[in-house]
């Protein structure tokens, strides 16, 4: 075997999501087993979405279950720089070998065309894609529509007619018909790469012998393979693994199930237990022993013995593995230090301190007040929203609002809570008592509780997110078509002030 060089390529737009972290974790796994480097790239060419507060985010959460990495941010090495955003010139490079070689060409088409294009493919029941309007433009009309400034992109060419086939590690032969692959965008209309165009280019410059992602790129695998082609080089090996999914056997995904590794940390539960089960999920030891610490996993992993039906994320199973790590794992002076280490960096015993001081007359005032703050979810029914002066619907309107309108704070602090809280029920028209109501509930559990925006800053935006949907439910919950009125109405409010800072 060659020698072995896995990555896993996380882009900063969100939350540290637990696929992320179950795909290192096999990609690092594979690659220490054979001797070979596991590579971090942050795949950041999303200008728009991409924050440095989520790649710091996703840094740490790895860094915390004990994936780290062997060439990447923070640690360097010879094929770096290893931020897509640092490589433009690299990419620029490239570009040019392909539209020299006829290989990609300019597309001068609108938004406007591109729409009307789909919408007529939809009509007619065809697949949709690009139609290779500009593909066949001559040398001269392209120099004279740059000349003249008009605004572009860079697509690839795509064979109209034959298949790709490629070699899949745990799937064997897959062939998908090129009828079926669209002419992809390669250079966006802002000079960066598209995913697709960047992945092969820095997969090949960084000598990654085998990409193992999740298995939703395996339709996206003839484009790479063409890009592979177009440039002579020879292609790693692929190996998609099994999505994760939610007990329903649905993608895993935050609306029903929280994703956020933050949220498990900040749950309290132990990085190695939540290794250790993201290493069950799709692939079992030798002996079929559940409990096994990395280094355990590494030395045992076998990729061949990944099971491709999709793995259960089940929170039921986790909690009881957890649950044995803390009994099991350690003495009693050991569970104190964790269970007070995991109090502190949650970082939501100081800043409470001041709102309590202010409610207690002796310290054993203090727990039933702050119990809520180092809680899961709440004990939470329908009665338990009686006392609120709105109805259910407007209840659950103000909570799932609340819950988007969060999920948009950018630089999360008090300040941006209450900003956005306010305005928000200012844009709904709701009086702030009345709108506050339902979320003192939703956080606390309680008709009344220390402030409810200083108790959302504290407890953060993945506790906050779990909660507020646990009170959903507990009101009834929202059907697809509720969700999709919900998303319109919520898309049409006015906003007032700026409500993501």
């Amino acid at each position: 075997m060659t020698r072995v060089r896995t990555r896993i390529a996380p882009s900063p737009t969100g939350d540290p999501h637990v696929g992320t972290a179950y795909i290192a974790l096999f990609n690092r796994c594979f690659a220490h087993q054979h001797g070979g480097e596991f590579v971090l790239r942050i795949e950041d060419t999303d200008q728009v979405r991409s924050t440095q507060r989520s790649e710091d985010d996703i840094l740490a959460s790895l860094r915390w279950l004990g994936l780290d990495w062997d060439e990447g941010p923070g640690v360097g090495g010879e094929f770096g720089p290893y931020r897509q955003s640092e490589r433009s010139a690299i990419y620029a490079e490239h570009i040019d070998i392909l539209l020299e070689r006829g290989s990609a060409f300019h597309c001068f088409c609108t938004a406007d065309r591109l729409n009307e294009l789909r919408q007529q493919q939809m009509e007619a029941k065809q697949q949709s894609g690009y139609d290779g309007h500009c593909s066949h433009l001559k040398a001269e009309d392209v120099q004279a529509r740059l000349d003249a400034g008009e605004e572009y992109v860079i697509r690839m060419k795509v064979p109209e007619e034959g298949f790709c086939q490629f070699n899949d590690l745990l799937r064997g032969d897959v062939s998908i018909t090129w009828s079926q692959v669209d002419m992809q965008v390669l250079m966006k209309s802002d000079g960066l790469p598209t995913y697709h165009f960047a992945n092969v280019i820095d997969d090949h410059l960084m000598e990654i012998s085998h990409v193992i992602r999740g298995e939703e790129w395996i339709n996206s695998v003839p484009k790479h393979v063409l890009l592979y082609q177009y440039f002579d080089w020879e292609p790693p090996v692929f190996c998609h693994m099994p999505l994760l999914r939610n007990p329903d056997k649905s993608k895993l995904s935050k609306r029903k199930n929280p994703t956020s590794i933050n949220y498990y940390k900040a749950m309290g539960y132990l990085p190695e237990a939540l290794l250790n089960y993201l290493g069950m999920m799709g692939w079992t030891m030798p002996e079929g022993e559940e409990v096994f610490s990395l280094a355990e996993m590494q030395a045992a992993f076998d990729i061949e013995r990944v099971s491709l039906g999709g793995p259960v994320f089940d929170i039921v199973k986790l909690d009881w593995l957890n649950g044995k790590y803390l009994r099991e794992q350690g003495d009693d002076a050991q569970f104190v230090a964790r269970l007070l280490s995991w109090a502190q960096e949650s970082g939501r015993l100081e800043p409470i301190v001041p709102l309590l001081r202010q409610r207690v007359e002796k310290l054993s005032d203090v727990a039933p007040l702050i119990n809520y703050f180092f809680s899961g979810d709440v004990a939470l029914s329908a009665h338990s929203f009686e006392h609120c002066k709105l109805d259910v619907l407007l209840s659950i309107k103000c909570l799932q609002f609340a819950l988007w309108r969060l999920e948009g704070v950018s630089e999360w602090n008090r300040d941006a809570v209450e900003l956005v809280l306010m305005a928000l029920a200012k844009e709904m028209d709701v009086k702030v008592r009345d709108f506050l109501a339902p979320l003192f509930v939703a956080i606390s559990g309680q008709a009344v509780s220390l402030s409810v925006i200083d108790s959302i800053a504290v407890i953060g935006l993945d506790l906050s997110r779990a909660r507020l949907r646990h009170a959903i439910e507990s009101l009834g919950g929202i059907s697809k078509k509720q969700a999709k009125a919900l998303e319109k109405e919520f898309a049409g409010l006015p906003i007032i002030g700026d409500a993501t800072t």
